[in-house]
């Protein structure tokens, strides 16, 4: 009989779903199971000695290592020398990487939250193991002991202290990255990418999509990306992908005001009855009882602000293919340039220039595998006014020309 990976909980708390950080302790003694994590975790090793692998690559364990697993990552402890102990600091990732996009610089040449999918393993130095055992001993002081239900009464500003805690903790991660000359990664035989599938549908959720746009992102066949998919989580691609969206409302729901109509696009969902259908099949609630059991902890960022973000990145998907300007959607909008930028930074992470290149080259490659259009053609369909424009920017997107793009990756789609 086949044995799925486990897909763990996408909540922190199995006692308060609402919460968005818990702490604990977790020793482990023998290899463990192939585990999916739907909640974000840090893991600080505080003894023992072993090691694990985060999506298929095998990292050393020991006393000052600090491992950040992010959402549908995949782990296994595969060696255990000397008994590990763990100290355990889970969060909800949307809260806080909202909270990081909001307050990030926008001429930041790497995003705080793209550093940290760089690498998911750190050896602290004595200095900064001092400062991750602070860091994680103030989260502890502020959420208790989740396996012992040791939880603390709840303080005045608590919810935005853990989430100013839960940032010192990423940027100082991030930091000890930036020093170092390269990941310490073991040994481990050929690469996987395919663990990868999963964690990037996660992170695109907001995009259209299709099992189409994944077999090309991985240069897979479509079959082979709905067999993987299948083997590991026992769902169908599109199961999957709703599962995943049903996630996402749930944090909308405990942790916004809203509404259905607002987060129905934002998640690629035809219209506010559509996501309610979806949401009651699933969760056999209906979308208003759920608000009212579970209310919102807190408002993450302006309501206002995030139904004008979200609005330019649909329009700007519905119409890339058109001669749009930046000057021009900004004034449709009534804000400046930098403010325009400044909002589609906080949502996909790239400028309007970066993110109209995007959605074309995007477009193209689907074209130039599923038709047989000239590239003079494809180029001007997608929105560039000529093919030279066109060649440049596919080139620094994709690393080849449109040519060799269609003739290498056709054969591997089809």
């Amino acid at each position: 009989m086949k044995e799925y990976i486990e897909l763990q909980t996408q909540f922190c708390s199995k006692i308060d779903i609402k919460k968005i950080c818990t702490f604990d302790y977790e020793t482990i003694t023998e290899r463990t199971l192939p585990l999916y994590h739907r909640s974000p975790r840090f893991i600080l090793v505080r003894e023992g000695k072993g090691s694990i692998e985060i999506d298929r690559k095998r990292y050393e364990l020991k006393s000052g290592v600090l491992l950040s697993i992010l959402p549908w990552e995949c782990t296994q402890v595969v060696e255990v020398k000397e008994s590990l102990n763990f100290e355990i600091v889970k969060y909800n990732y949307d809260v806080v990487a909202e909270n990081l996009k909001s307050s990030s610089c926008i001429w930041d040449p790497v995003s705080v939250l793209k550093r940290l999918e760089e690498s998911p393993y750190a050896y602290l130095s004595n200095e900064r193991k001092k400062e991750m055992e602070y860091l994680f001993l103030k989260i502890r002081e502020e959420v208790g002991i989740e396996s012992v239900m040791d939880f603390r009464e709840r303080r005045s500003y608590q919810e935005i202290n853990i989430i100013m805690l839960l940032s010192s903790l990423i940027i100082a991660f991030c930091r000890v990255i930036d020093n170092r000359d390269k990941i310490i990664s073991m040994k481990n035989g050929l690469e996987d990418n395919r663990m990868l599938i999963l964690r990037y549908i996660y992170m695109h959720l907001g995009e259209k999509i299709t099992l189409e746009r994944i077999a090309k992102q991985f240069y897979l066949s479509r079959s082979s990306v709905r067999m993987y998919v299948y083997e590991k989580t026992g769902l169908a691609f599109q199961e999957l992908v709703s599962e995943m969206r049903i996630m996402k409302i749930i944090n909308y729901l405990l942790y916004t005001d809203m509404t259905l109509e607002d987060i129905a696009p934002i998640l690629g969902y035809v219209d506010a009855a559509h996501i309610s259908k979806v949401f009651s099949c699933r969760m056999e609630n209906k979308v208003s009882e759920y608000r009212r059991t579970y209310q919102k902890v807190l408002n993450i960022t302006n309501i206002e602000e995030k139904r004008l973000a979200y609005q330019l990145v649909e329009y700007i998907t519905k119409n890339y293919q058109e001669d749009i300007q930046a000057l021009g959607t900004s004034e449709k909008f009534g804000i400046s340039i930098e403010e325009m930028n400044r909002h589609l930074i906080m949502q996909v992470e790239c400028n309007f220039s970066d993110f109209i290149n995007r959605l074309r080259i995007d477009k193209s490659c689907e074209m130039l595998l599923d038709t047989n259009k000239s590239i003079t053609d494809i180029a001007i369909e997608v929105g560039y006014g000529t093919v030279n424009t066109f060649r440049r920017n596919f080139i620094q997107l994709r690393h080849v020309l449109p040519n060799e793009f269609r003739t290498t990756q056709a054969k591997l789609v089809n």
